[in-house]
């Protein structure tokens, strides 16, 4: 077994959407990236890459590279998937933190994850998602952006 972790946190940015887990959800605002910005699974691609041991998503999908601008993070993450099912890995588990003052996220945390059940080719029951404030602390606690965390268990 192996277990990986990942990060990421964009900005806010005006005229962008916001998509997090695969859920595009409507707010003034989206997230400032050079693919979709989806912090949520940009986060999971990172702790499944790192628990292979194969480095991270700017490895794999440069943010310099013009195939990946305004890609679909599903697409990214199913991309990853692909790779370490190849490599002999199954996913046991995923945990996704999202930290966001705003918008609220609890009525999008069932199809959060329910899409990354799917993308992942895992029972929902093998993946958590939940969201989190700051309590008006920091970066994310003043609005400029939003931030996740995730946790995997690779078996092989």
């Amino acid at each position: 077994m192996r277990i990986g972790h990942g990060y990421d946190a964009h900005r806010f940015a005006a005229g962008e959407r916001l998509v997090l887990g695969g859920v595009e959800i409507p707010h003034d605002k989206g997230l400032a990236a050079h693919s979709d910005g989806d912090v949520a699974l940009h986060a999971l691609c990172d702790a499944l890459i790192g628990a292979a041991g194969s480095g991270d998503i700017g490895k794999h999908f440069p943010d310099n590279d013009p195939r990946y601008e305004n890609i679909d993070s599903r697409i990214l993450l199913r991309r990853v998937i692909e790779t370490l099912g190849g490599d002999g890995f199954r996913v046991g588990n995923a945990d996704v933190t999202i930290i966001a003052e705003e918008p609220r996220l609890s009525t999008y945390v069932a199809q959060m994850r329910s899409n990354i059940a799917a993308d992942l080719g895992i029972d929902a029951a093998r993946v958590n998602v939940k969201a989190t404030t700051t309590e008006k602390m920091g970066f994310v606690g003043r609005a400029e952006g939003i931030a996740a965390h995730a946790v995997v268990l690779l078996e092989e």
